[in-house]
């Protein structure tokens, strides 16, 4: 039972780290309280956009890029297509701060980027309506990860390199040693000499058991796929972000049939994630926000067909949290992902296991320490 690295969370963040761990030839182990990939997490629901013009910061354009090149190295490794070239339409008023950070980012290294005004945005795809005030820019580079079946692509990769998965064990005590870790789960306990901790929502608990006091909130989320005509296909309608004055939304074209997939990224309600999270449509609004936004801007009359329910774990500022602990330096932590996390999970992974095993990555994560919510 001793391993060079435990992984505590088998999720987005984790089974990257797993598999970038053993390939790089440490004796991994991965926990997970329940099976990945599952619904108790934020990668559940089959798909995510992921964008390289970014409106949440510049300091993420970088990470997106690397983030890319490491999905499409993954496709390439098990064969199996894991992204979708949609590209992306990030839509909303001329001033809106999001937008134009959009911009932005995407000058300061020459991202392919296009700028429409809503009339040309109307004319290329006929099924959206903004208001003329309303500006789009469109990355065609950018697209959909089929969020789900890229864990699954990680896992077969870490096992064939050698990295032990245990599922539906959850970790009831942890100690921190000088040189290493044990863990404890109802069955049995585990000793390495390194730790990752990337447990979505239950990151607060694990942390606290790490003396670690983080400002993490998880929010329950929901979103819902509606029927969808040929306007809505894959092939030729994008994935899309609006900032609109009744919130912000984002979707996915229908792929393979499965409907027009809308959500709203703002709001929720805090949840304690070891409680049963309610299903879609037991608050009105799960079902009404959308139905309002597709009103407006996409107003072809889709019916809905199924919807889900999911959790985002919040930091107060809605970047990372990605940084050694302070004071045990062979403890590597990722959460705190806002919501907005999977499209990197790529990188991150590659980024954790750098941390444990030379104690420092070559890309920029000072913006995610740790320390700045002391």
């Amino acid at each position: 039972m001793h391993y060079d690295v435990i992984v505590i969370g088998a999720g987005s963040m984790g089974m990257s780290a797993g598999y970038f761990l053993s390939k790089n030839g440490q004796k991994v182990l991965l926990l997970d309280s329940f099976v990945p990939p599952h619904n108790k997490g934020s990668h559940h629901g089959e798909t995510r956009i992921i964008r390289h013009a970014y409106g949440e910061g510049e300091e993420y354009v970088s990470l997106a890029l690397k983030s890319q090149k490491l999905w499409n190295d993954l496709e390439k490794l098990t064969g199996k297509q894991l992204f979708l070239p949609t590209g992306v339409l990030n839509a909303g008023s001329q001033k809106s701060t999001f937008i134009n950070q959009v911009i932005t980012s995407s000058e300061k290294i020459n991202l392919p980027l296009e700028i429409l005004d809503s009339n040309q945005i109307h004319k290329r795809w006929p099924g959206i309506s903004l208001p003329e005030d309303y500006i789009g820019c469109f990355e065609s580079t950018s697209g959909v990860l089929k969020s789900e079946e890229c864990i699954r692509a990680y896992q077969q990769l870490a096992e064939s390199h050698g990295a032990n998965i245990i599922v539906n064990s959850q970790v009831r005590k942890l100690f921190v040693h000088r040189n290493g870790v044990t863990i404890k789960t109802d069955e049995q306990t585990f000793y390495a000499e390194a730790l990752v901790v990337a447990a979505g929502a239950w990151s607060p608990k694990l942390l606290a058991m790490l003396d670690l006091n983080v400002p993490l909130a998880p929010i329950r989320k929901t979103f819902a796929w509606f029927e969808a005509n040929e306007l809505y296909n894959y092939k030729n309608f994008p994935a899309f972000t609006f900032d609109t004055s009744v919130g912000t939304y984002y979707g996915f074209p229908s792929i393979n049939d499965s409907g027009l997939k809308v959500g709203r990224h703002d709001g929720g309600n805090y949840i304690n994630p070891d409680d049963s999270i309610a299903r879609f449509g037991v608050l009105d609004e799960d079902e009404g926000d959308l139905v309002q936004f597709l009103q407006q801007f996409m107003p072809t009359g889709q019916k809905i067909k199924h919807g889900k329910s999911c959790i985002y774990t919040m930091t107060p500022d809605e970047n990372f949290i990605v940084d050694t602990h302070p004071n045990y330096p062979h403890i590597a932590i990722a959460a705190g992902f806002s919501g907005h996390g999977f499209k990197f999970s790529s990188v991150i992974g590659e980024i954790l296991s750098d941390l444990i095993i030379s104690g420092k990555s070559e890309n920029d994560i000072s913006v995610f320490s740790i320390n700045r919510f002391k």
